[in-house]
């Protein structure tokens, strides 16, 4: 199997919805950023505004003025780590390519600002569009699909044409089904079940379930207590071919992915 690729999460919001606030503080900003790397983190991904259900957008002068050192920070210590801007607003994703970011992770799969086509088109690296029904601020409030993988891929088969239309390469693009942005437990599951559905669109897919509210739903666990399941996800994503995985806790993950790739799917047989 090939190597699943490792998304480490760094939040430097006051109130991501699980660890709003933790990195704030220079110093331990600073360890958490060597703890991503100690631990194996393939990307690094970094969000100035907190895109948890009911939250506030906040404005473009404050997520520069979060962002813009973290990513200083990180490329200084490793040059040559992939570095991801989790953002909406393109002149948050221009002044974080200028510094050393290298991905544009955008929930909004480009529809919140217009000018984000043009930053896409002004660099050559991979850009993450996300699905999710409605915004941050109303997605959770009563999520319905007649059918949540079809509907979905049928967004993603717009949204890809409308990129390769504006002069996007198609093997720039990353598709990330959106677990929690608009969806219910049950909507959830469904994505987890079919990951290799959204492999069939032909686009590489990232999936970000970590400790994710359906954890606490399912099995009644509070966010300090997901990262283990949430580590089993990302095994049973990795064997429907995943690949990318946005998580908090690498060093689970990482373990949790390198026995996927070593054990492969198991080969079930039926005996008649």
């Amino acid at each position: 199997m090939k190597k699943t690729q490792i998304m480490g999460i760094l939040n430097v919001t006051p109130d991501s919805f699980s660890d709003g606030g933790s990195f704030f503080d220079e110093q331990t900003l600073l360890q958490q950023i060597e703890r991503l790397l100690d631990d194996g983190a393939d990307i690094i991904d970094v969000g100035g505004e907190s895109t948890r259900p009911f939250a506030q957008p906040v404005s473009e002068e404050e997520e520069l003025r979060r962002v813009i050192p973290v990513i200083q920070t990180i490329h200084s210590l490793a040059a040559s780590l992939p570095i991801s801007i989790d953002t909406t607003k393109a002149a948050v994703a221009r002044a974080a390519l200028a510094v050393g970011a290298t991905i544009i992770n955008d929930i909004s799969a480009l529809r919140h600002d217009p000018e984000m086509i043009q930053v896409a088109r002004s660099y050559d690296g991979p850009l993450i569009i996300m699905h999710m029904q409605g915004s941050p601020g109303n997605m959770q409030l009563n999520p319905q699909y007649r059918n949540v993988i079809a509907e979905i891929c049928a967004f993603f088969q717009e949204r890809t044409a409308w990129l390769e239309a504006e002069g996007i390469k198609r093997e720039r693009i990353i598709i990330d089904p959106g677990i929690g942005f608009g969806k219910t437990l049950a909507h959830n599951l469904a994505i987890l079940r079919n990951v290799g559905a959204l492999k069939q669109l032909g686009f590489p897919v990232l999936i970000g379930h970590s400790r994710k509210s359906f954890f606490g739903k399912l099995l009644g666990l509070p966010i300090e207590e997901r990262d283990c399941p949430s580590a089993v996800v990302s095994a049973l994503c990795t064997w429907q071919g995943a690949d990318i995985l946005r998580v908090h806790d690498v060093r689970k993950t990482v373990a949790a992915v390198r026995l996927a790739e070593e054990l492969e799917p198991p080969q079930l047989t039926f005996v008649s």
